[in-house]
């Protein structure tokens, strides 16, 4: 082999190890998806990640306030006589997590449970704060006096 061909691979070489490198390290940058929330009714539904947080770190009051007047969220249309379910990843799960209805707990922290089922007249009802025929629902993860991630979705009444 002659040393203009041994030098020519050695540059193919590095070039090669060169771009591996870039391209781990253009990876390393991007956000880690957060875990998913989803709310199905019927054979719908919907599923998304965090509206705020769900990277572990705890929100401020200020933060979680303004990410529950966030309109950009996810609709679902909800028939008041079916029920709706609530899955969320086991990750958030493990960390506990509750249903807020317009920003007010509806049901106690779950801790290690993915799923809770609530029937949809609730959504629609005075008694627990809800007003018209839309509602914010939001996943709240973390203790009662913690919230590390939100996910909300709005729930709009189906008039069918």
């Amino acid at each position: 082999m002659t040393t203009l061909q041994s030098a020519v691979r050695r540059r193919r070489a590095v070039a090669a190890a060169g771009a591996v490198s870039a391209g781990l390290l253009v990876l390393s940058a991007c956000d880690k998806p957060t875990a998913m929330a989803t709310v199905t009714v019927g054979s719908d539904s919907v599923s998304s990640e965090a509206t705020c947080g769900g990277e572990g770190k705890a929100l401020t009051t200020e933060a979680l306030n303004k990410c529950l007047q966030d309109k950009d969220i996810d609709e679902i249309e909800v028939d008041p006589l079916e029920t709706v379910r609530f899955g969320v990843d086991p990750e958030i799960a493990d960390n506990s997590w509750t249903i807020l209805l317009n920003g007010q707990p509806l049901v106690d922290p779950m801790k290690n449970n993915t799923y809770q089922s609530i029937p949809g007249s609730v959504f629609f009802n005075a008694q627990y704060g809800a007003q018209g025929d839309s509602t914010l629902v939001s996943i709240k993860e973390g203790g009662e006096n913690e919230a590390t991630g939100l996910w909300s979705f709005r729930l709009k009444k189906d008039e069918g």
